[in-house]
C-alpha cells in the first residue's frame, strides 16, 4: 500500500529545479560486534516499530555458513543481529544463502526474500513470512521453478494491483535483467523479458515518473549504469542503454520520493568500491551529486539500499568494508 501510494504522489512532479539539501539526521553501525566475520547485501522496510534491515553474513560470501540476518530500530537502537533463514538442506548439505529483500504486504505479512546455492548462477529464489514484524518467521517457502524473485532491490507496488520484482539472471555467458510480477497474494507469478542487447546488466531498481512511466536503472560490465523504460506497468520494456552515469559493476539501489525526486545510491567511480555517493534527479536522466557518503583511499563501502519513511525522511544502509552494514537517516528539502 505504502508503495502505492508513492506511486500516486509521485504522479505530479515538484516543481524543484535547484539541488535539494540534505542533512543528515543519523549515521551509526547497525551493531558493532556480530556472531560474524563478514557481511553483504542489506536491506530495509519501514514497520510500526521503526526500521527493519536484513542482510547476509557468514564467513564470507560463498561460505556455505553465510545465513540470513536482521536487525529492527526501535527509536534510538538497533536490536542485536538475529538469523532469520539459512540454506541447511539436510545433515550432509548446506548452501550459502544471497541477497535478502524485504518488503510488506498489503494485510501486513512482512515477507524475506532471498537466495540459496553455491553460487548466483546455480541459485534459487524461496522467501520467508512474518506475522509479528519479523520478531518470527514461517518455514521457507519455495518460488516457483523459472522464478527468482527480487534479486537485490526492493519490489513495488503497481496501480494495477500487481507487485512488480526487479530480477536478473546470471550465466556463464551473460547477464541479463527482467522482471517478475505476482499479485498481492504471492500468487499468479510471470516472468517478463527485457532485451539487453550489448549490456551484461543485473540488479535492477524502479523508479516511478509523472507520466506513468517506469523507469529501471542497473549495474552493467560495460563501465555504465544502464537503463530501461516501460509505458505500460511493466509489461514490456524497452532496450537497455547507457546512461551518462559511470559505474564501476557494483550492486545500485534508488527511490522515487513522495514528490516525484529521484535518489540513487552508487559508487559513481569506474574502478573499486571505494567511494558512495548519493545522486538526485528530477527527470531520471540527469543526475547530480547531492552528498558523498564514503570517499576513502582504500574500502568497500557497497551494495547500498534506500527507502524513504511515512514521515518524510530517507533511510539508507550499505556494507562497510564487509564487517558492518552502515545506517544513515537522511532529511531532504
Amino acid at each position: 500500500m505504502q508503495a502505492l501510494i508513492l506511486f500516486l504522489l509521485s504522479l505530479s512532479l515538484s516543481n524543484q529545479t535547484e539541488k535539494p539539501e540534505v542533512k543528515i539526521l543519523k549515521s551509526e553501525f547497525i551493531y558493532e560486534t556480530a556472531p560474524f566475520p563478514q557481511c553483504h547485501a542489506s536491506t530495509l522496510i519501514e514497520n510500526e516499530e521503526g526500521i527493519l534491515a536484513a542482510w547476509f553474513g557468514g564467513t564470507h560470501e560463498r561460505h556455505p555458513d553465510v545465513s540470513i540476518y536482521t536487525a529492527q530500530l526501535n527509536g534510538e537502537k538497533w536490536s542485536e543481529p538475529k538469523k532469520a533463514a539459512d540454506g541447511v538442506e539436510n545433515e550432509q548439505t548446506r548452501y550459502p544463502t544471497w541477497n535478502p529483500v524485504l518488503y510488506r504486504l498489503d494485510n501486513g505479512k512482512t515477507v524475506l526474500f532471498y537466495k540459496i546455492g553455491p553460487n548466483p548462477r546455480e541459485w534459487w529464489g524461496a522467501y520467508k513470512l512474518s506475522d509479528d514484524l519479523g520478531k518470527t518467521w514461517s518455514e521457507e517457502i519455495p518460488l516457483p521453478d523459472g522464478i527468482l524473485g527480487p534479486i537485490k532491490n526492493k519490489p513495488v507496488a503497481l496501480s494495477n494491483g500487481k507487485i512488480l520484482y526487479p530480477s536478473s539472471l546470471e550465466t556463464e555467458e551473460k547477464w541479463t535483467i527482467h522482471v517478475e510480477s505476482s499479485d498481492s497474494n504471492l500468487e499468479n507469478w510471470k516472468k517478463t523479458e527485457i532485451e539487453n542487447g550489448k549490456f551484461n546488466a543485473i540488479q535492477p531498481t524502479v523508479f516511478f515518473h509523472p507520466d506513468g512511466r517506469l523507469q529501471m536503472l542497473c549495474r552493467t560490465q560495460e563501465g555504465k549504469i544502464g537503463v530501461t523504460w516501460s509505458d505500460d506497468q511493466g509489461a514490456t520494456w524497452t532496450p537497455v542503454q547507457a546512461t551518462n552515469l559511470v559505474h564501476n559493476n557494483s550492486g545500485i539501489d534508488g527511490v522515487t520520493l513522495q514528490n516525484g525526486y529521484h535518489l540513487l545510491l552508487c559508487n559513481p567511480i569506474p574502478k573499486g568500491r571505494n567511494k558512495l555517493s548519493l545522486m538526485g534527479s528530477t527527470d531520471g536522466v540527469n543526475w547530480e551529486e547531492l552528498l558523498v557518503m564514503e570517499d576513502e583511499k582504500k574500502g568497500e563501502f557497497s551494495y547500498p539500499a534506500i527507502i524513504q519513511a511515512s514521515d518524510g525522511t530517507v533511510h539508507l544502509t550499505y556494507t562497510y568494508n564487509r564487517e558492518k552494514v552502515k545506517y544513515a537517516q537522511l532529511k531532504i528539502n
